[in-house]
């Protein structure tokens, strides 16, 4: 079981997430703005972060600079998480030092699997890309088909 921080402040899309990771027998706290965002990442050391890059209070990119700072967040994935358009996305992802990047609306099929080959590339666990699921290099290799292709019915921020 990985403990994973969701940095959103669209309750619809932050509740979504968890209950599909909970099903995939994920630990999850939900963070609904940057500050307290961080708070909790530095608080319980998680296995991985996906973050909003809207947020209310902090910009994502700033969220991430402060977390990439933090020795103790050294190795954890970050991960963007955006209802931008797939190619600024995967665009500011990478600039903003992103580890990955999963677009809303998300695939609820296919999401749970695209966290844990991030968990399991950070651990050094072999990712094997499948029809259902997609490894941090597969999604970077080919960025118009990382498997978060719309299928959750959500409201986007």
């Amino acid at each position: 079981m990985s403990l994973i921080v969701v940095i959103e402040d669209n309750a619809q899309n932050a509740r979504m997430a968890a209950k599909l990771l909970r099903h995939a027998d994920h630990k999850v706290i939900i963070a609904e703005d940057g500050e307290s965002g961080l708070t909790t990442a530095f608080e319980n050391g998680p296995d991985l972060i996906l973050i909003d890059l809207g947020l209310p209070d902090i910009d994502g990119q700033t969220v991430i600079a402060l977390l990439k700072q933090q020795p103790a967040m050294k190795g954890t994935p970050l991960i963007a998480f955006t209802a931008w358009p797939e190619g600024t996305a995967h665009s500011m992802a990478k600039a903003y030092g992103c580890d990955g990047v999963i677009t809303k609306p998300i695939n609820t099929r296919t999401f749970a699997a695209q966290i844990d080959a991030f968990i399991n590339a950070a651990s050094g666990e072999d990712a094997t890309t499948t029809a259902d699921t997609v490894t941090p290099a597969a999604q970077a290799a080919s960025p118009a088909d990382n498997g978060a292709k719309p299928k959750m019915e959500s409201s986007v921020d």
